[in-house]
């Protein structure tokens, strides 16, 4: 009888990198991710490797096909960014990454919407927001804030039909809106 696999995220991404081996590395040294698990082909080469950080995974591939490309092979585009929330220590975990070699685009700094973030680039372009949660904000005070700063990030829109899921409604923060 087969052992049933422990649960897993709804959502996981994925990414694609040139040297697939050095990211599990890198990543794990710059951000403090735990390797999930890595499988080899016959070769030895990385057929799939996975990484994780609390209840997320992110899945680490390599420029297997022609439509699988890394930043580094695209110019330096990027076609999504990875959003990771820590429960504490965002500046610590930002000085980490910085002597690791990461490109601080955005230096961890206060949101309008109650958390602090910074944005990391890693050495093959790919960049990584990361969050911590830091005071509680109503949606009417995210609205005044927003409006009267630059902020343009985030657009408060009206729930679709799966708005809310076995948790409740969720904040572009990730916490429950306080009305």
């Amino acid at each position: 009888m087969a052992t049933p696999s422990p649960p897993r995220p709804s959502f996981i991404s994925s990414l694609i990198y040139r040297d697939n081996r050095a990211a599990l590395e890198w990543l794990q040294n710059a951000f403090g991710f735990d390797v999930a698990g890595v499988f080899t082909d016959s070769k030895g080469q990385i057929a799939h490797a996975e990484m994780s950080h609390g209840n997320g995974l992110v899945m680490i591939g390599t420029e297997y096909t022609d439509w699988a490309r890394s930043p580094a092979s695209l110019g330096g585009k990027n076609t999504q960014r990875v959003h990771v929330r820590l429960e504490s220590g965002i500046d610590q975990h930002c000085a980490q990454a910085r002597a690791a070699g990461a490109k601080i685009i955005l230096e961890p700094s206060e949101q309008f919407y109650g958390d602090r973030t910074y944005v990391a680039q890693d050495p093959e372009g790919h960049h990584w927001t990361f969050a911590q949660a830091s005071r509680n904000v109503s949606v009417t005070d995210m609205e005044k804030a927003r409006a009267s700063s630059s902020q343009t990030a985030c657009e408060r829109r009206k729930p679709g039909p799966h708005a809310h899921g076995a948790r409740g409604p969720v904040s572009a923060a990730g916490r429950g809106f306080a009305e």
